[in-house]
């Protein structure tokens, strides 16, 4: 059987689940293979830091140009995290005859189309699977195994950090900043988890799988995105009250022949697959219009699951998969984009409204009246008695709509905002439509 000559650049947690893999499972990956892939270097720019795989003695270096330099070493899976020095790096192992394997998907979200070109220039390949979804096999599902498909919609819960923090505030009751320390705790959130709360590194993701599944040129910073950071568990209480869960949600639908695309808390029926992920997971509904509602669902992150997709890549490239794919595949090429960006204004939804109003005649009026001056229609009205942390005769009031668009619901919430009766600022959230919502 051949053998084929690999490297890992990046030993941080996820480099050593590869070289983990590459070494302890050789038979099982030349089977799928077809050859043996050798792993040759591991590079990483601190020598000493202990790893829970140890490497043959010689094989770990800080020196790039160990990978660079050799021409036998034919693939790289490329595992260090940020934009730079990862942007330069890859360039160069491109340059020096390199196929490359990413899970970094900042990278390909800002830099993406400088990378893929310059490797189409020089007849090399990248595969990213481990970029989106960790080690769930979104980025091959949408790009081989659905190609016969015009996806619909597609919906997920692509931040495992996020996910874990409303799931233990929901469960546990714990405030949102108590929360984020348990993920910090546990591994799950970074020492500044803004990136993953604020709802960026989800757009980041969305920009990817818009991109694959809908041909979209867009830039992640143009999503209109927000975070779970303002979030409050009172609000996870009042939806489940109403039979729903609040989720992160990244959500990409075709309207019309235009993209609508934004990340946002929204509120998901109970019983419905993407309301029941909990944890770290992370979760992706897809409706083709051929095979109809399909749902993806697994640990998003983490060592091994990210591991299992960087290998699997590795298994592509090595059998000429990735290469046929990968000249074939438009993501990042100077064609225009399929499909325009919906107005985010004009985008429709159902919403949850928490007002904190005084206990008097006529506020209820007064709110419903500018609802129904913006052409917003109710569906349900609950208030409740004061709660901790409510003051003297201020209550809760919380308003379900009927659809209307984000620009009316802005609008006058705006405007309820300014009544002397209510305590601003007031909270809105979209609801997951069901009859929009195929198997989320």
């Amino acid at each position: 059987m051949d053998t084929i000559k690999v490297a890992v650049v990046g030993f941080g947690t996820i480099g050593s689940g590869v070289a983990k893999l590459l070494l302890t499972q050789g038979d099982r990956i030349a089977r799928h293979a077809g050859c043996r892939l050798q792993l040759t270097r591991v590079v990483d720019p601190d020598v000493t830091r202990p790893r829970n795989v140890q490497l043959p003695d010689g094989m770990l270096t800080s020196d790039l140009s160990q990978v660079a330099d050799d021409p036998e070493i034919k693939v790289v899976a490329q595992l260090i995290g940020g934009i730079e020095p990862d942007r330069s790096i890859m360039l160069r192992l491109l340059e020096s005859g390199k196929d490359i394997v990413t899970a970094n998907k900042a990278l390909l979200a800002e830099h993406g189309a400088q990378v893929f070109n310059r490797a189409r220039e020089l007849g090399r390949s990248i595969a990213f699977e481990a970029s989106v979804g960790g080690g769930i096999p979104i980025i091959a599902a949408i790009g081989q195994s659905l190609t016969a498909n015009q996806i619909r919609s597609l919906r997920g819960i692509l931040n495992g950090t996020s996910n874990f923090i409303v799931s233990k505030m929901e469960e546990s009751g714990a405030d949102y900043a108590d929360a984020v320390r348990e993920a910090q705790r546990l591994g799950f959130a970074e020492a500044n988890p803004a990136m993953d709360v604020n709802g960026s590194d989800a757009a980041q993701k969305l920009a990817i799988l818009a991109q694959l599944a809908f041909g979209a040129r867009v830039r992640w910073q143009d999503i209109p995105r927000i975070g779970i950071d303002r979030l409050d568990p009172a609000d996870l209480r009042y939806a489940r009250e109403l039979g729903y869960r609040i989720k992160l949600l990244a959500s990409a639908q075709l309207v019309d022949d235009s993209l609508e695309l934004h990340v946002s808390p929204t509120l998901v029926r109970v019983g419905r697959p993407l309301a029941e992920v909990r944890e770290a997971f992370n979760a992706i509904s897809v409706v083709g219009d051929a095979v109809g509602p399909v749902f993806f669902h697994g640990l998003g992150a983490g060592q091994m699951p990210t591991a299992s997709a960087v290998v699997a890549d590795m298994i592509d490239m090595v059998t000429g998969r990735t290469q046929i794919t990968f000249r074939r595949l438009e993501m990042w090429s100077h064609r225009p984009s399929c499909v325009s960006m919906r107005d985010y204004a004009q985008l429709t939804a159902r919403y949850y409204l928490r007002f904190s109003v005084e206990d008097r005649p006529s506020v209820l009026a007064q709110i419903t009246g500018i609802l129904g001056k913006h052409e917003i229609s109710i569906a349900s009205v609950i208030q409740h008695e004061p709660t901790n942390g409510e003051q003297g005769d201020i209550v809760p009031l919380v308003i379900m709509t009927h659809s209307a668009s984000e620009g009316a619901a802005d609008s006058a919430l705006k405007e309820i905002d300014q009544l002397g009766c209510v305590r601003p600022p007031s909270v809105r959230m979209r609801v997951l439509d069901e009859a929009n919502s195929g198997s989320a």
